[in-house]
């Protein structure tokens, strides 16, 4: 690929690792700071998703070869997020602070990911095809 494509200045591996490492860090604090007791390990989801999403933009830089199957990946995880934090909307009325903010943040990252990575193949697809006519 000729020129890479950027959103906000960063590639999509790299939006890829700060969606983990946000969803990460969320996960733990949300974790640590829950008034249940003993600590419920649901509080951790985010940090679920995001891990992997982590290792796998970690990879897709490292690996380049295999980057289109490391964000393919991402991007199931990406509509699993969007699809997760949307259930915000049937189960608001009963939600801890800590759970609606978990199911927004899952939301706008599982969202905006699926938006990036959408983008980005269509423009691969396009140059693949400018390519293919030259």
């Amino acid at each position: 690929m000729s020129s890479e494509f950027r959103m906000f200045g960063m590639t999509v591996p790299q939006i890829a690792i700060m969606d983990g490492v946000i969803l990460s860090a969320w996960g733990l604090i949300a974790y640590s700071i829950q008034s249940a007791d003993p600590p419920s390990i649901t509080a951790m989801i985010p940090a679920f998703f995001g891990l992997p999403m982590l290792v796998f933009g970690f990879l897709s830089m490292m690996n380049p070869a295999n980057r289109h199957h490391y964000m393919h990946a991402c991007m199931v995880l990406g509509l699993l997020m969007a699809l997760g934090g949307a259930r915000i909307a049937t189960t608001f009325d009963g939600m801890s602070w800590l759970g609606i903010v978990s199911h927004l943040l899952l939301l706008l990252a599982g969202i905006t990911f699926m938006v990036v990575g959408i983008m980005s193949f269509r423009s691969a697809r396009l140059e693949r095809e400018a390519s293919v006519m030259e």
